[in-house]
C-alpha cells in the first residue's frame, strides 16, 4: 500500500467535509444578497420624521487614542451636528500619550466659548482600552442615548435627527448607520476595502435587519440607548471586538436593533497595507473570541432557529478564511489522488464544484455597487483582485484564531489614521507607522507553494484547482508584496504636500 492509498480516505473526507462548509457559506451570502436586493430601497428611503417637541438628551462619545491627524476633523464634526445644544453634549474620551492632548484641549476650549457642551476626558492609563474610554464616559454621561463616532468619522450635521426616529419602540438597544468612504478612490487597497465594505453594509447588514435577524453594532456611526447597555453589562474589554460582543449580550437579553441604511456617515479608510491587516487580525480574533463564548448560549435561548443558524454564521464568519487555508494543502493531494484513482475525478469534480460557492461573495459586492447606485459593472474586473486580497489574509485570520484557542487575549490595537482624503495628499513619513509584519515571510512561502500546486494541476489538466491556486498564491504575494513595498517607501519617502502637518 503506498502513501497516496493510505491518504485516500481521511483526504477525501476532509476534502469533502471543507467544500461542503465553504458551500454552506457560499448559499448564505446569495441568500442574503437575493433579500438585500429585494429590500434594496430602504438604502434611500426618505428620513423618519423626529418629534422636535420631545428631543431626548444624547450624549456623543469621541473616543481617540493618538490621533494627531484627525482628531480636530472629528471633534468639529461632532460639534457641528443640527441638534439643540441644550439637548447634547460631547465627551472626548482621550487615552493619548502624545501630542494629541494639548491639541484635542485647545480645540475642546475653543468650542465651548461658542456655547457647546463638550469635556476633555483624559486618561492617564489606558485600562480596558476602547472599551474601558467606553464605560469610564458612560459613568458621568447624561445622555438617554449615546452616539458613538470613532476618530476616522465624520458625521454629517444631520445625523442624530436621522437616526434617533428609529428608536421608536422601547425595546430598540442600538441603531447602526451605515459606513462611507471619504478616500475610497485614494489607491487600490482602499478601493477594494470600500467595495468589501459597502457589501457588509449594503447587503449584510441590511439583509439581516430586514430579516428579523441578529446584526451587530460596528462600533461607530451608530447610536445606543443607554439603558440597554447597562443591562446587557457595560461595555466590556474581555475581547479585542468590544462592539461585537455587547451586541450578542443585548440580544441575549431580549433587547432589538434597527438599521439606519440611508443613514451614511463618511470614514476614512486604512491607507497602510500592515495597519490594515492588523485591522482584520483584531476583527478575526475579535470574532473567534465572541463565536466560543455565545454560539452555546445562542443555541440555549429561544431564539427562533432561523436566528441561531444565521448568527452562528455570523460568528464564524472568518473561518471561510481557515478553510481555504485547509484547502491549500488539501488541492495538491487531490490532484495526485485523481491522477492514481481516476475514476474519481468526476466525484473530486463536483466536490471543486462547490467551491465556486467561494466566490459567491461577487454577488454582494455587485449587489451593493448597484443598490447604492454605482456603477457596478465597472467593478467587475476588480472582483478577481478583491477575491485574492481575501485569499491572501488566510495566514493573518490563522494567527488570530490560534491566539483564540491558546487562550491569548492578545492587545488592542488601533488602527492608525492619517487625514488623508485626496490621491495627493502622501502619508509615509507621518507618524503611527505600524512596522512590517513578519507573517509576510511565511505568506510569501505560502505563496510559492501555491504556484506549486497551479503547475500540478496543470499538468493534470486539473483546470478550476489551479484557478483557485493561483488565486490563493496571488493574494499572497499581493498582500506581502504590498507590504514589503510600503516598506521601502517608508524607509525611502516622497516629499510631503503642503497641507501635510
Amino acid at each position: 500500500m503506498t502513501f497516496l492509498d493510505t491518504l485516500f480516505i481521511p483526504v477525501t473526507v476532509i476534502y469533502f467535509l471543507v467544500v461542503t462548509t465553504l458551500f454552506i457559506y457560499g448559499l448564505n451570502f446569495l441568500y442574503l444578497s437575493y433579500h438585500a436586493w429585494k429590500k434594496r430601497d430602504a438604502l434611500a428611503s426618505k428620513p423618519l420624521p423626529l418629534n422636535m417637541e420631545a428631543l431626548p438628551f444624547v450624549t456623543v462619545q469621541l473616543p481617540i487614542y493618538n490621533e494627531l491627524y484627525v482628531a480636530e476633523r472629528l471633534i468639529e464634526a461632532a460639534a457641528a451636528l443640527d441638534y439643540p445644544r441644550g439637548r447634547f453634549e460631547i465627551q472626548v474620551l482621550d487615552d493619548s500619550t502624545d501630542e494629541t492632548v494639548s491639541l484635542v484641549e485647545r480645540i475642546v476650549n475653543q468650542i465651548q466659548v461658542r456655547g457647546i457642551n463638550i469635556q476633555h476626558l483624559h486618561r492617564a492609563d489606558r485600562h480596558g482600552f476602547k472599551a474601558g474610554a467606553l464605560a469610564d464616559g458612560l459613568k458621568t454621561a447624561r445622555g438617554e442615548f449615546i452616539a458613538i463616532f470613532d476618530a476616522d468619522f465624520v458625521p454629517n450635521p444631520d445625523f442624530l435627527k436621522k437616526i434617533l426616529p428609529y428608536f421608536d419602540e422601547d425595546n430598540i438597544a442600538f441603531v447602526q448607520g451605515r459606513w462611507g468612504h471619504l478616500n475610497g478612490n485614494y489607491s487600490l487597497l482602499t478601493f477594494l476595502q470600500s467595495l468589501s465594505l459597502d457589501a457588509h453594509f449594503a447587503v449584510e447588514q441590511l439583509a439581516r435587519s430586514q430579516l428579523g435577524l441578529w446584526f451587530n453594532f460596528n462600533g461607530t456611526a451608530g447610536v445606543w440607548r443607554k439603558t440597554a447597555i447597562v443591562d446587557s453589562g457595560g461595555w466590556k474589554a474581555e475581547t479585542l471586538t468590544e462592539d461585537l460582543d455587547l451586541s450578542y449580550r443585548a440580544y441575549l437579553r431580549g433587547w432589538r436593533a434597527r438599521y439606519a441604511g440611508e443613514v451614511e456617515v463618511p470614514s476614512e479608510l486604512p491607507v497602510s497595507f500592515t495597519a490594515f491587516r492588523r485591522q482584520q487580525h483584531r476583527w478575526a480574533h475579535g470574532g473567534f473570541d465572541c463565536a466560543i463564548r455565545y454560539i452555546p448560549a445562542i443555541w440555549k435561548s429561544d431564539a427562533s432557529l432561523a436566528r441561531k443558524i444565521q448568527a452562528s454564521l455570523h460568528l464564524t464568519g472568518y473561518l471561510i478564511h481557515l478553510l481555504l487555508f485547509a484547502c491549500v494543502f488539501l488541492y495538491p493531494l487531490v490532484v495526485a489522488i485523481s491522477e492514481r484513482y481516476p475514476g474519481l475525478i468526476s466525484l473530486f469534480g463536483i466536490a471543486v464544484l462547490f467551491n465556486f460557492t467561494a466566490l459567491a461573495p461577487i454577488a454582494l459586492v455587485a449587489v451593493a455597487q448597484k443598490s447604492l447606485h454605482k456603477r457596478w459593472f465597472a467593478i467587475l474586473p476588480y472582483m478577481v483582485t478583491l477575491a485574492a486580497l481575501g485569499a491572501g489574509l488566510m495566514l493573518n485570520t490563522l494567527r488570530a484564531a490560534l491566539q483564540v484557542w491558546a487562550g491569548r487575549r492578545g492587545a488592542f490595537e488601533r488602527t492608525p489614521k492619517y487625514g488623508i482624503t485626496a490621491r495627493a495628499q502622501k502619508w509615509e513619513s507621518r507618524r503611527y507607522y505600524v512596522k512590517v509584519d513578519r507573517l509576510v515571510v511565511f505568506e510569501i512561502f505560502l505563496a510559492l507553494f501555491n504556484l506549486g500546486t497551479v503547475w500540478l494541476a496543470w499538468q493534470n489538466s486539473n483546470w478550476l484547482i489551479a484557478l483557485y491556486a493561483a488565486i490563493f498564491a496571488a493574494g499572497l504575494f499581493f498582500n506581502s508584496g504590498l507590504t514589503i513595498l510600503q516598506a521601502i517607501q517608508r524607509r525611502f519617502p516622497r516629499p510631503l504636500t503642503a497641507d501635510s502637518p
